[in-house]
């Protein structure tokens, strides 16, 4: 079962970035000024103020798409890079199973397995 874990939603519309630590829940949007190089540093800079300990019981769970080719692929590479370095568990999602963006459906789609932990597949939008 999945308690605590960072989930990202970065494809090109309305970005996001979720947490969930200790039973609270977190929502931080990501500006679309924001490019690629900066999603590491907004990522990290959100899990250091909720003194985020990441280890292997933290998750991360990344869009897979549809969208933006560079887009999930820099996310991808965080997570994977988060995975290597951190131990987290690693997973991956679809963004028509996740409705809207909130807590109430991000515990949906975690109740309903809707979460998949190869991440070989991502769907990108030509």
């Amino acid at each position: 079962m999945i308690k605590n874990f960072l989930i990202i939603k970065f494809i090109g519309k309305d970005d996001k970035l979720a947490l969930r630590i200790n039973k609270d829940f977190f929502i931080q949007s990501i500006e679309k000024k924001d490019n690629n190089e900066k999603l590491v540093n907004e990522i990290l800079n959100f899990l250091k103020k909720q003194k985020v300990i990441l280890d292997e019981f933290f998750s991360v769970i990344v869009n897979l798409g549809p969208g933006s080719f560079s887009r999930i692929r820099t996310s991808l590479a965080i997570a994977k890079g988060l995975e290597i370095s951190k131990n987290v568990q690693l997973y991956g999602y679809k963004d028509n199973d996740l409705k809207d963006f909130d807590e109430e459906n991000v515990e949906k789609l975690l109740k309903k397995y809707l979460i998949e932990k190869k991440l070989i597949k991502p769907i990108y939008l030509s």
